[in-house]
């Protein structure tokens, strides 16, 4: 990228950050400006996202998962956990997983792809932008038993089939953060009993006309008879 498309892009990022209430340090916006810089890089090659125009990239992936970082931020403050751990399911090219990284560095984020290529990628990310609480894993959700406190992923797959495949990974006490497009009523009427939606949450993304919003899940409590 030329100096000034470079300039322009971080304009963006920063007026779209205040917008959303992100407070980005100087050294993470650089890290989120060289995330995008190396997501055009290796798209050039492996078929990472569809979107090639850096100002679309900008407002379609990284201020899109930058409006999930603040209510990723207050229910970690809320929870309250020590060492809390992520698990973004079907990332692809590690959105919003990086982003989250980027943003909160306390919290150990892991990416998981069944595409190599895109597990190597976020390996990549982790090294590249220096970010030790990231982790690119190439398997199948359902295969992870390692319990995490957030479950989270974005345009992956209906809210039934995110749950039932990622339901082993999840902490008995965690919550999934599964981000869509419009309210997906369709989906939510379609959630088994096990499964407790507690809040849809809005999210207006700069730049962006259309709508989103976070659907926030956990495991539903079992009553005895």
């Amino acid at each position: 990228m030329s100096g000034s498309v470079e300039a322009v892009l971080r304009e963006r990022l920063l007026a779209g950050a205040q917008a959303l209430g992100v407070a980005l340090s100087e050294a993470q916006a650089a890290q989120l400006l060289d995330y995008l810089a190396l997501l055009q890089k290796w798209n050039r090659v492996y078929n990472l996202t569809a979107v090639r125009d850096p100002q679309e990239m900008l407002t379609q992936h990284l201020l899109d998962s930058l409006a999930a970082v603040p209510p990723l931020q207050r229910w970690l403050a809320r929870a309250g956990r020590a060492q809390p751990r992520l698990l973004d399911v079907g990332s692809g090219g590690g959105l919003p997983g990086v982003v989250f990284a980027v943003c909160c560095p306390a919290l150990d984020v892991s990416c998981v792809d069944t595409v190599g290529k895109k597990a190597a990628f976020v390996q990549q990310a982790a090294l590249a932008l220096k970010l030790p609480n990231l982790h690119g894993l190439h398997a199948r959700v359902e295969t992870l038993a390692t319990p995490f406190d957030v479950v989270s992923c974005r345009a992956f797959a209906a809210l039934a089939d995110f749950t039932a495949w990622s339901r082993g990974a999840l902490a008995p006490d965690g919550v999934w953060l599964a981000m869509k497009g419009k309210h997906p009523s369709e989906e939510l009427a379609a959630l088994p009993a096990g499964v407790q939606v507690f809040h849809v949450e809005p999210l207006q993304v700069p730049g962006l006309a259309a709508e989103r919003c976070i659907v926030w899940m956990r495991p539903a409590e079992v009553r005895s008879a």
